[in-house]
């Protein structure tokens, strides 16, 4: 009995070790296998190379890179040639910069990059022309030279402006630290409906739009969103919206800013003489009718057509100098005076349209100074072109009213949201959001 007791607790310590012993195994042989499954992934995380950093499509941690400025009567050919650049490739940038860039527009004052190798040849592989702070040019330095241009990577920040006016749109940008671009945008969106060369102290604006960066850099103004403008205790909303495939600005009630005419010929600049039947002529010192308006302006400012219409007479006269007719429909017709010269394409029977330049300012004919005498008849008789009122275009259609009430609904909460205060110059007046 006790023998028989004593062999079964030898079988029973024995199955245990041999279980025991197979359990180890089992875990040992996956413990190998888990570090053999993960060993490749860890190599491969250890072999991985962090990719090139890239200017300009080149990866510069390849070659040395130095910025330069463009030296006073330097051309892109005396450049290359100063640092190196073979005379073969160098007489190759006629042909090859062509159709990309005209080599005659590097200007004085502009950045460089030039992208060297890293030995002891520092031989010249890339020159990048920095054209504005948009553009720039690339010049590749291979077995032959190739030119290509690209832009910066423009980003746009939407903002909230306004400002009141103390004296003229643009030193109402400059005293509040705006960008001016803006005053030339909002002169577009109103150009309808307020004379900006009337423009009264009190009057105020506010306005939704994108603010373009390249970087940390304002590069400009993109889109205008929404604004309103008060002119002369008048309020005038604006608001972008696509009808038949077109972007144009609306007012609240979906009528178009877009009349059949501008207000102005041209932008920022001052009338210096009004519509009269007995003005004394500065030059001819006698009274004669002036049925007209001149607005003073430096020479070459550049002057668009009211409205869309025909040239119906291009020419010069010991009056008016150079000067262009145009017959926008059966009842107007406009007239341009004293121009320096005219605008690209501008001759007898061309249409023009709305906004195109015809002309640019000058002190051609009887004039004293340079300035632009502006003309108007309606039905064959001289009007007033500060009293001319212009019929608009159509609508909102009705059935997308509806619509364009709910696209700019939270437009319009933004910029009532904008209280006009008081901004110090240090200060800029607007926000985002």
């Amino acid at each position: 009995m006790i023998l028989r007791m004593k062999r079964n607790l030898i079988i029973a310590i024995s199955a245990l070790i041999i279980i025991s012993a197979i359990l180890l195994t089992v875990i040992l042989t996956n413990r190998s296998q888990e570090t053999f499954l993960h060993e490749p992934i860890l190599e491969m995380m250890d072999d991985e190379i962090a990719p090139p950093t890239l200017e300009y499509g080149i990866p510069i941690d390849s070659f040395v890179v130095e910025t330069y400025t463009v030296r006073r009567n330097q051309t892109l050919g005396s450049i290359m040639h100063s640092h190196g650049v073979s005379s073969q490739l160098v007489n190759q940038l006629g042909s090859k910069a062509k159709d990309v860039f005209d080599i005659r527009t590097v200007r004085a004052g502009n950045q460089y990059k030039l992208f060297t190798t890293p030995d002891t040849t520092n031989s010249a592989k890339y020159l990048v022309y920095e054209h504005s702070q948009v553009d720039y040019v690339v010049f590749h330095f291979g077995d032959e030279l190739s030119v290509t241009r690209g832009q910066h990577n423009i980003v746009p920040v939407t903002r909230i402006s306004e400002a009141e006016i103390s004296s003229s749109l643009w030193e109402a940008m400059k005293s509040h630290n705006l960008n001016p671009v803006l005053a030339l945008d909002l002169s577009d969106v109103f150009a309808w409906a307020v004379d900006f060369f009337g423009l009264y102290k009190g009057d105020k604006f506010k306005a939704v739009y994108d603010e373009l960066f390249v970087g940390d850099n304002p590069v400009g103004i993109g889109t205008i969103h929404a604004a309103w403008f008060e002119h002369r205790g008048q309020k005038y909303y604006a608001y972008r919206y696509m009808q038949d495939s077109v972007w144009s600005y609306w007012d609240e009630q979906g009528n178009s800013l877009r009349k059949t005419f501008l207000k102005a010929p041209l932008r920022f600049s001052r009338i210096s003489s009004g519509f009269s039947y007995s003005r004394m002529h500065p030059i001819l010192k006698i009274r004669r009718p002036h049925t007209g308006v001149d607005y003073a302006a430096p020479e070459g400012t550049p002057v668009v057509a009211l409205g869309d219409g025909v040239v119906i007479e291009k020419g010069y006269n010991n009056s008016a100098g150079n000067y262009v007719k145009i017959r926008h429909n059966s009842v107007y017709t406009t007239g341009y005076n004293h121009f320096s010269r005219f605008g690209k394409g501008i001759a007898k029977g061309v249409r023009v349209q709305q906004g195109q330049v015809i002309g640019y300012v000058g002190k051609t004919g009887l004039a004293t100074g340079p300035h632009l005498d502006m003309r108007f008849w309606k039905n064959g008789k001289p009007i007033d072109p500060l009293k001319v009122e212009a019929p608009p275009v159509e609508p909102i259609k009705e059935e997308n009213l509806e619509y364009f009430a709910k696209s700019i609904a939270p437009l319009r909460m933004k910029l009532d949201s904008i209280s006009l205060r008081p901004v110090f110059p240090e200060h800029s007046a607007y926000s985002s959001f």
